[in-house]
């Protein structure tokens, strides 16, 4: 067991079992043990690889569609341009380098990253040291003014809560204790405001997931866009309206026991984009786009004529990973169909590039 195992079972032997969120919090963002709090993730030699590691197109089409929305909104003089979960910076790099081609953009943004690992935020100052990026660990504190924001997997690492349907109401899963191991068991049967709208499409025995983190960040952020304008990009793998067990632990590019040895994997959950744009729509002012797959969304932003150029200038193995690449991101059987998009703009402006309303 590890260091953050044996503490948590010592408090939950003391204090009774926790819920999910707690658990992913704690596993996740622990300030001496915590998963993201200890190292960078991502690459070959971490723990899985995201779409802006595969291939520099997804994070070019995305600077250039943001580009976009920014002139459709009138070429703000200053914005403030921000990602949440930057992961390394490559994201953000690309998205700047291609962005550069839109005269105005990088004169006008000033860089706002939302993070709270240690170890990420040194990788992201190196590959962003030419932009002057601020770091804020929630995204109350960016400043004010028109927002351009992108959020490629920072949804599904959010805690979630856990119910499974009773005859008499709902059971949380909580994370308890048995014979000195962590294990999954079930609150008493309780009814939940929040959770009586799917009593209708649930029976017993199954399970609903619900991220109260999630929609409040969504919530500000469309906040901030109904008051000063701009657009949010949420990119992430999930789907609509919530059904089933979906939490999960990736360690070594590969699925592994959730509770086997917290801090040592990545936690994360499928995300309820029914949920998120649900909150943005309470907020007067602001339209989301329908849910579109990735692939559907970087076809319409136009990755196989980008592709198709690039590969004009490559043979061997390198043509052969380009490849790859560009079918990992679009396929549907790949990251095409499970990865999903879903834009915030202002209500009275266009919808953001490659997505309709």
């Amino acid at each position: 067991m590890t260091p953050l195992g044996e503490i948590l079972i010592r408090r939950i032997a003391a204090t009774g079992p926790i819920s999910i969120a707690e658990y992913m919090a704690e596993c996740l963002m622990h300030p001496v043990h915590g998963y993201y709090t200890t190292r960078d993730p991502l690459g070959r030699e971490g723990d899985f690889t995201t779409a802006p590691e595969i291939s520099q197109m997804f994070g070019e089409l995305i600077g250039l569609a943001m580009a976009q929305a920014w002139v459709d909104q009138g070429r703000p003089s200053s914005f403030v341009l921000t990602e949440l979960g930057p992961g390394r910076g490559t994201l953000m790099a690309d998205l700047l380098r291609a962005a550069a081609l839109v005269p105005g953009f990088r004169d006008a943004a000033s860089l706002h990253l939302v993070e709270g690992s240690p170890v990420l935020r040194t990788a992201q100052a190196q590959a962003l040291a030419g932009s002057s990026p601020n770091w804020h660990m929630t995204v109350e504190t960016l400043p004010d003014g028109p927002l351009f924001l992108v959020a490629n997997e920072f949804f599904d690492a959010l805690p979630i809560r856990q119910f499974q349907r009773d005859p008499s109401g709902w059971r949380e899963r909580q994370i308890a204790v048995s014979d000195g191991k962590l294990m999954l068991g079930l609150a008493m049967a309780a009814s939940y405001d929040t959770l009586s709208h799917r009593l209708a499409d649930t029976g017993p025995g199954e399970i609903v997931e619900t991220c109260t983190p999630g929609a409040s960040v969504a919530a500000v952020i469309a906040g901030r866009i109904a008051r000063w304008g701009g657009a949010a990009l949420i990119i992430d793998y999930g789907g609509w309206h919530s059904r089933g067990d979906t939490f999960q632990a990736i360690s070594a590019h590969g699925f592994v026991d959730p509770l086997a040895e917290p801090g040592s994997a990545d936690l994360t959950a499928h995300v309820d984009f029914e949920a998120l744009a649900g909150a943005v729509r309470s907020v007067p002012g602001t339209a989301s786009s329908a849910m579109t797959a990735q692939g559907v969304f970087l076809e319409g932003l136009g990755i196989t004529a980008r592709a198709e150029a690039i590969a004009r200038r490559l043979s061997g193995p390198a043509l052969d990973s380009h490849v790859a690449a560009h079918r990992r991101l679009t396929h549907p059987e790949e990251m095409g169909s499970l990865f999903q998009c879903l834009s915030v703009t202002p209500a009275s402006a266009p919808p953001f590039p490659g997505l309709g309303p």
